[in-house]
């Protein structure tokens, strides 16, 4: 087994702890070259059975953006009114997209009728696939922020809604929208504890059975 230095290890302590949520993104444009060098780490990443469902949808035309945008913004609407007081006056203020902004655009979806891997290991626990690209997802969020560039995640969506938006093939479940580009701005810590929506555990709960 190949082991790595210490000042290795250390680099990536630091590049874990770098990775965040970036939602503020200058308008310049990232190099297709670059991009691809990113999205090469999907195909570093484990799968159940290897059976690779994780399927990208570049987001390019002004049509798809505003749907996705607009979708963005209903659920967003509906969110908000879930809170209420100071919770409320706080998540009204929260910047939770930077779909405006991101020079790229990409949607991410499980394809949860592959017939790659035969199935195996995805039988008694199917959404086994579901994780795999979860997986493959934060491999690339490294991968981005090791080059400088920040990755957002925006989960305020209405799933279904962006899979007919999109025309995506049956079968294929979002996991997730992602705004990718040149951070406005990076901190080591989330925008979320900056802002004082909430607290960062300071030690993991390990329970022993």
């Amino acid at each position: 087994m190949h082991t790595f230095s210490k000042a290795f290890q250390s680099d990536l302590k630091d590049l874990m702890r770098w990775r965040r949520d970036v939602r503020r993104f200058r308008p310049d444009p990232v190099d297709e070259a670059l991009l691809q060098e990113c999205l090469d780490a999907f195909l570093l990443a484990p799968s159940v059975g290897l059976s690779e469902p994780w399927r990208v949808i570049r987001v390019e035309s002004d049509a798809a953006r505003a749907a996705a945008l607009d979708n963005f913004s209903a659920a967003n609407d509906d969110a908000l009114r879930g809170y209420s007081g100071n919770k409320a006056k706080l998540y009204a203020g929260l910047k939770l997209s930077g779909m405006q902004d991101a020079p790229v655009q990409l949607a991410v979806f499980c394809d949860e009728a592959t017939d790659k891997g035969a199935g195996l290991g995805a039988g008694t626990m199917p959404e086994m696939r579901r994780y795999s690209v979860v997986s493959a997802i934060m491999l690339f969020w490294l991968a981005v922020r090791a080059r400088g560039l920040g990755l957002g995640w925006v989960s305020i969506l209405d799933p279904d809604r962006l899979c007919r938006d999109l025309d995506v093939p049956k079968g294929w479940q979002l996991i997730g929208y992602f705004c990718l580009g040149w951070p406005d701005s990076v901190d080591d810590r989330p925008e979320l504890e900056l802002s004082g929506w909430e607290t960062r555990r300071g030690a993991l709960p390990v329970e022993t059975r």
